[in-house]
């Protein structure tokens, strides 16, 4: 097939050809950048935190009535704390327990900066859970190294006076490499913010994710410590481990336990739009991760509307050339063209369009792609993803322009000439 008579009538058609290319290009770039958002959505909401989600449920809980400023109220409160904690590890359907300031993926974050030495630049950066000697088998976490903390290490939250520098500390695998590179991270001492005491990590865990999903670095997602601390106050947070396929039961066990101890506390039911006090670990994640997935379903429906405007748009264009040259297709076939080589004509000449606007829609992709980067920390762009979206740019322009193509390769001569 000669090339000469496609490229001229392209460039009758100048405005209608560079619309299309341009809306293919357009369409790539968009497409091809959403998917990798939606890709990298995915992975992040599938990352395992490290514990052991499918057993895990937090409580939320508010006791009236005591003044934690004074010590007699502080008292009371650790009093409180204590009992609590006996009453759920002694549960039927719980296998342990154990009170804290927050749990990963909560998105309520506690940090501090760690320095080696007590005056020396920060050398990294740690979200902090507060924790006893229950919380490596209540979160299901797993020791790597070191030892666990013993219950007399267990003290109090003072980050309200003054600074965090417990004695000892445990920390995630990700945070140890990245302060001491060299793996001798067992044993050495670190200092947090403002703090003068320094805090000897015992013990490394392999995994914990911190309690923030907006996260945009391995350092600011992995890097976690756990304090042996104990934050004595009215509202308190209560982690339990239930044992397998006892669940359900523990969400309705641990509730009617706690008020059974104290009738006067509050744990919110979820209604009026308060956060539920009672939460399995599926519903934290399922919340944390809201944003995103309402994220990439929006992306998800933009590319189709995307994919679909534009396939239409070249579907329309090509038909609109069709009724445009009937009678040249009528003496095309008067001459001996076969209905095949009208077919082809169409789709060779949608072919070239659609080969032009993929060349600049993939310059528009990578450019796309560094734009979002230096606004949105996202990693570059795979070029497998720019292959699948011009293998699928390719193919719907194609589709599109086939419907037109067949009815362009049913006109006969004899419909041409009437046609004129």
């Amino acid at each position: 097939m000669s090339m000469h008579p496609i490229l001229s009538a392209l460039r009758r058609h100048k405005t209608g050809t560079i619309l299309i290319a341009l809306q293919i290009a357009l369409t790539l770039a968009i497409v091809c950048n959403a998917l990798f958002i939606i890709k990298t959505q995915f992975e992040q909401m599938g990352r395992p935190t490290g514990l052991d989600e499918h057993h895990l449920l937090m409580v939320a809980t508010t006791q009236s009535g005591i003044n934690s400023d004074t010590d007699a109220g502080k008292a009371t409160l650790d009093a409180s704390i204590k009992a609590d904690l006996t009453v759920l590890r002694h549960l039927p359907d719980v296998v342990d327990a154990y009170e804290t300031n927050s749990l990963p993926l909560s998105n309520n974050t506690w940090g501090l900066g760690i320095r080696m030495m007590p005056s020396g630049p920060y050398g990294s950066h740690t979200t902090y859970f507060h924790a006893d000697e229950h919380t490596l088998k209540t979160l299901g976490l797993r020791l790597v190294a070191g030892r666990n903390f013993r219950s007399d290490e267990i003290g109090e939250d003072d980050n309200f006076v003054g600074v965090l520098q417990p004695a000892v500390i445990i920390v995630s695998r990700h945070l140890a490499d990245n302060l001491f590179p060299h793996g001798d991270a067992l044993g050495k001492p670190v200092y947090f913010t403002n703090a003068t005491q320094p805090s000897t990590i015992v013990g490394i865990v392999e995994r914990m994710q911190t309690s923030s999903t907006r996260s945009g670095t391995d350092n600011m997602t992995w890097n976690t410590t756990l304090m042996p601390l104990r934050l004595v106050t009215a509202s308190r947070h209560y982690v339990v481990r239930t044992r397998p396929g006892r669940l359900a039961a523990a969400m309705r066990s641990v509730p009617e336990a706690l008020y059974a101890q104290d009738p006067q506390r509050v744990i919110p039911d979820g209604t009026g739009g308060d956060e539920a006090g009672v939460r399995s670990f599926a519903q934290i994640r399922a919340a944390a991760y809201q944003g995103d997935r309402t994220l990439a379903m929006l992306m998800g429906v933009i590319s189709i509307i995307l994919l679909v405007v534009t396939g239409s748009g070249i579907a329309g264009l090509s038909s609109f050339w069709v009724g445009q040259r009937r009678r040249q297709i009528g003496v095309r076939r008067a001459l001996g063209a076969t209905r095949s080589d009208i077919a082809r004509y169409f789709l060779v000449e949608n072919a070239l369009i659609s080969a032009s606007g993929v060349i600049v829609g993939i310059l528009l992709t990578f450019e796309f792609n560094g734009w979002l980067m230096g606004q949105f920390e996202l990693t570059r762009l795979s070029p497998v993803y720019v292959l699948i979206g011009v293998v699928m740019l390719l193919l719907l322009s194609q589709g599109a322009a086939l419907a037109p193509a067949l009815r362009a390769a049913q006109i006969t001569p004899v419909e041409a000439i009437r046609s004129s």
